[in-house]
């Protein structure tokens, strides 16, 4: 006899403010203990120096996490002029110091045009990425430092916020699969001094830009006052991919559908990911065909 999942059997994403010093998959863990939920998943890891919106799927949420992992993100970030560290934050030894007594806010703004835009970015070894089966940081924390290829990226939007006493604090808008100590040691190389991240917050995930986060000690205090109270804290599972178009299917194309069959849907968009509805609720993932029919990517299953 299979065994029986332990756990709640609930349906939806959380977005948490990550804590520093937590990594995702603790502080997963934890959002899962709370809830007391079958089945949970992240959408692609903050530093644990980082803090926060990570958005936690549960139940059949945890479907549309790729979707949210390839979305564009927003971070807020600090850097300390004048050293390099090995890790290229404050978490790591201080590996390199130069002088950036001179450097102004004018300096820092001329630099900005050459980090927006399509780039260029080479992985830090401190990374969770794979060479040979083994991830970076465990490499680099036995002291071996492997060639890394260099993956495009594309900053959308790069702010100067502050700049005071060779410390500066930006805002970026930026694609997945940006590394922000990357960005901030290449800026200081740019500038002729070295930098490192001090502080790193992320503000969004792809559509939930603006959106209230909630906390761990939220959720705890919430779990204190019943399942319902929590509950009240997940949002609708579509609302990951609410930027993609919608189509709504009438009884008959429903029905194909979820029999796995591509169907034609009148003024459906041309080309692209889509997302499915019946009358009654949010069936799953679509993809409009060469030939215009609407065909079942990922289907989820709410009830």
């Amino acid at each position: 006899m299979s065994k029986k999942p332990r756990g709640r059997n609930i349906h939806g994403i959380i977005l948490l403010d990550k804590p520093v010093h937590l990594s995702s998959n603790d502080a997963l863990q934890k959002a899962k203990r709370i809830f007391s939920a079958q089945k949970a998943g992240h959408t692609g890891s903050l530093d644990p120096l980082a803090s926060g919106m990570l958005p936690l799927c549960f139940g059949e949420a945890t479907k549309i996490s790729a979707y949210l992992l390839d979305a564009d993100k927003v971070y807020r970030f600090t850097c300390a002029l004048g050293k390099k560290t090995a890790t290229g934050d404050a978490e790591g030894e201080v590996i390199e110091q130069r002088p950036f007594e001179h450097i102004q806010r004018a300096d820092v703004e001329k630099i900005l045009p050459q980090f927006t835009g399509e780039l260029m970015q080479v992985p830090p070894m401190y990374s969770a990425l794979k060479k040979d089966g083994k991830r970076l940081y465990e490499l680099a924390r036995e002291g071996i430092e492997v060639e890394r290829e260099p993956r495009p990226v594309t900053i959308h939007k790069l702010e100067l916020l502050s700049f005071r006493n060779g410390e500066m604090e930006l805002q970026a808008s930026c694609s997945k699969g940006t590394y922000v100590r990357t960005l901030a040691e290449d800026m200081g190389e740019v500038l002729g001094c070295g930098a490192y991240i001090t502080q790193l917050r992320r503000l969004s995930v792809g559509p939930y830009a603006g959106h209230a986060m909630v906390t761990l000690d939220k959720l705890y205090e919430l779990a204190e006052q019943g399942e319902a109270a929590l509950d009240a804290q997940l949002l609708p599972v579509d609302t990951g991919i609410m930027n993609w178009p919608e189509v709504r299917l009438d009884p008959d194309s429903a029905f194909y559908i979820k029999q796995g069959q591509p169907v034609l849907v009148a003024k459906s968009p041309m080309r692209g990911m889509v997302r499915l509805y019946d009358a009654q609720c949010f069936l799953g993932v679509g993809e409009i065909q060469s030939d215009g029919k609407v065909a079942p990517k990922r289907l989820l299953h709410l009830g």
